[in-house]
């Protein structure tokens, strides 16, 4: 059974960065779909950015050109880079393997 680890959430000011990090273990199925939902209070979870294996990536319109998502194959790891934050990011961030698997969520608060 795959495992998902989240790190690298936390608190930062509008405009600021953060960068999220997951790494999926516990199975050696390749896994072809890696990425990143969030979910706000009182909102449903959305989609945020997706990386297939082949490198084909998928942005939610809210983020494009502030967000990079990028994949470590060989280490089963997918990384969120999270640049000119704004007040509206602020949620859990959730990865997924292959939309089946998830982790159990990282806080990131965009607030002065």
């Amino acid at each position: 059974q795959v495992q998902l680890v989240e790190s690298g959430g936390g608190l930062v000011q509008p405009g600021g960065s953060l960068r999220l990090s997951c790494a999926a273990s516990g199975s050696d199925f390749s896994i072809h779909t890696m990425g990143w939902y969030r979910q706000a209070p009182g909102k449903q979870r959305e989609l945020v950015a997706t990386i297939t294996r082949g490198g084909i990536i998928n942005y939610a319109d809210s983020v494009k050109g502030r967000f990079t998502i990028s994949r470590d194959n060989a280490k089963n790891t997918v990384h969120l880079q999270m640049n000119s934050l704004k007040p509206e990011d602020t949620a859990v961030y959730y990865c997924t393997a292959n939309f089946l698997m998830w982790g159990q969520g990282t806080q990131v608060t965009v607030s002065s």
